[in-house]
């Protein structure tokens, strides 16, 4: 399995199935678009054009609303995938008006990966227990608007991801005021954490690290600043 950071909350999984999640417009977010066709694009909602342009991912993907799964039953397969979602919600204290969002997690190739959305808060006690037995944590980390960092780590250390994979914080040209990685990572030790100059991670379950390690890759849709496309992703 490879794990490509796209960019702001956006992935692509792919192992037969390729999967894309919450994909930012690229007019908004000033980031290249996805270059890669999907079968699949999953949205954490589909009202927000920083997580739901489905329309810009290359290909004719069948696209799900991780909110409406979370609302229909909890769970939805898709390409063989299932794909089992909780509500969230946007920060009630930073924001006038939070809207809904859902929280969404998926197996491939026996590799649990669990994408946080656009959550804004602490997390319930019902949401936590939905993260457990995650592999690969896509984790928020640009600080409020989304969850705070004291409350990001309270999910991490009651998870206990494999691997995590910062996500939603300050890269260049994205026009939002969010923190940047080093406000996350410098919260551990530095033996845990690997800052890439890749912007994929190939993947397999026999190869999971013992213990929690933080992986932080490069934005493809920087791909200019950073290495070209198809450059071959990095294996732990």
């Amino acid at each position: 399995m490879v794990i490509t950071w796209y960019g702001h909350a956006c992935f692509g999984i792919s192992n037969g199935v390729r999967i894309v999640t919450d994909p930012y417009t690229p007019e908004v977010a000033k980031l290249s678009p996805v270059p890669d066709e999907a079968d699949i694009v999953i949205m954490s909602s589909d009202d927000d054009v920083y997580h739901s342009d489905a329309a810009s991912v290359p290909g004719s993907p069948e696209v799900l609303n991780a909110l409406t799964i979370a609302r229909e039953g909890g769970s939805r397969v898709a390409g063989r995938v299932r794909f089992d979602a909780i509500e969230a919600r946007e920060s009630i204290v930073h924001k006038a008006q939070p809207d809904f969002n859902a929280m969404y997690a998926f197996t491939v190739d026996g590799i649990r990966i669990a994408h946080m959305g656009d959550i804004g808060n602490a997390l319930t006690a019902e949401q936590i227990d939905f993260l457990r037995g995650t592999d690969v944590l896509l984790a928020l980390t640009g600080g409020p608007v989304t969850i705070d960092l004291a409350d990001l780590d309270t999910v991490i250390d009651a998870v206990q991801p494999r691997i995590v994979i910062p996500m939603h914080y300050k890269i260049p040209n994205l026009p939002l005021n969010i923190f940047d990685l080093e406000a996350f990572t410098s919260r551990f030790p530095a033996e845990m954490v690997e800052v890439r100059s890749e912007t994929a991670l190939a993947l397999t379950h026999d190869r999971l690290p013992e213990r929690m390690r933080i992986v932080a890759l490069q934005p493809l849709a920087n791909a200019p600043e950073y290495p070209a496309p198809g450059a071959a992703p990095w294996t732990i």
